[in-house]
């Protein structure tokens, strides 16, 4: 990318790079704000592959796949790769045409994708698979000898989380909980809701310790027991008359000292975002 933008006047590239580095960072967490800083970057430099990409993928991430579409072919057109051939046909997938994400996974430029891209691919015909009620035939797709294997890749989780939601959807329950474990084994950085899945799938409901009217209840009757001591233990010190010094004047008797009252937050588990049906992360 650096490369690219070496074909920009300076201070323009230093313009453009701000902007696509903001879209690195807001589209996870903010896809709108992401998207709009793209637009930046596109109006300033349209005749950059890597702006054109990055435009792509944040109409991509808020589901303008249209756009999308049409940002990828025009990067692809510019640089001549096939790595955006994934998510070009995810993007087929958006719009409505399973049967033409399907027919793009037959294509030549699958053969020209990495190890990391025919993964990603499979993933999208799977997916097309399912949009078009072929759930056999999606099992099928996702079974794989990337699939079978036992070391850990970058994709393993999301092709076992896919294959484990494949299998649910068709009635192999018991199946589908053995993969979701093993998604869950290989996430080790939550890409998937794998755990929460088997969870649900083992009965395990998460719930609150306390809603919000049951914590406000106890910390009032920790309150009104700290404060129903304190008042005891004043009556107390009362009755036992004052005290004197030495030369047998009263001393002032001291302040009572207030209690604090503290009290615990409760916890709540953290609810992984649900991916699309092909586990894709392209977005």
């Amino acid at each position: 990318m650096r490369q690219e933008l070496l074909s920009l006047p300076k201070t323009l590239a230093d313009d453009v790079a701000r902007n696509l580095v903001m879209v690195a960072r807001l589209i996870d967490e903010e896809p709108e704000e992401a998207y709009a800083y793209s637009r930046i970057a596109l109006r300033l430099a349209s005749r950059v592959a890597a702006v054109r990409e990055a435009a792509g993928f944040a109409a991509y991430a808020n589901q303008k796949y249209s756009e999308a579409l049409a940002e990828f072919r025009a990067a692809r057109r510019m640089t001549g790769s096939a790595d955006l051939w994934p998510v070009m046909a995810d993007c087929e997938r958006g719009m409505g045409r399973p049967e033409r994400a399907l027919a793009m996974a037959g294509e030549p430029e699958v053969r020209r994708l990495d190890k990391a891209g025919q993964v990603e691919m499979r993933l999208v015909a799977a997916g097309a698979r399912r949009d078009m009620d072929q759930l056999d035939a999606a099992i099928v797709t996702l079974q794989s000898p990337e699939l079978a294997s036992n070391s850990v890749q970058p994709w393993t989780a999301r092709l076992r989380y896919a294959y484990a939601d494949a299998l649910l959807a068709a009635g192999r329950e018991d199946e589908a909980r053995e993969w979701f474990a093993k998604a869950a084994e290989s996430d080790k950085d939550g890409a998937t809701d794998a755990s929460d899945r088997l969870a649900e799938l083992d009965g395990v409901e998460f719930v609150d310790a306390l809603d919000d009217s049951e914590e406000a209840e106890e910390i009032e009757s920790v309150a009104d027991a700290e404060f129903g001591t304190a008042v005891s233990d004043t009556d107390t010190d009362s009755d036992t008359g004052p005290e004197t010094d030495t030369d047998g004047d009263k001393a002032p008797r001291a302040e009572t000292e207030s209690t604090d009252v503290e009290s615990g937050e409760s916890s709540r588990p953290a609810e992984a975002g649900e991916p699309r049906e092909n586990g894709s992360d392209q977005g």
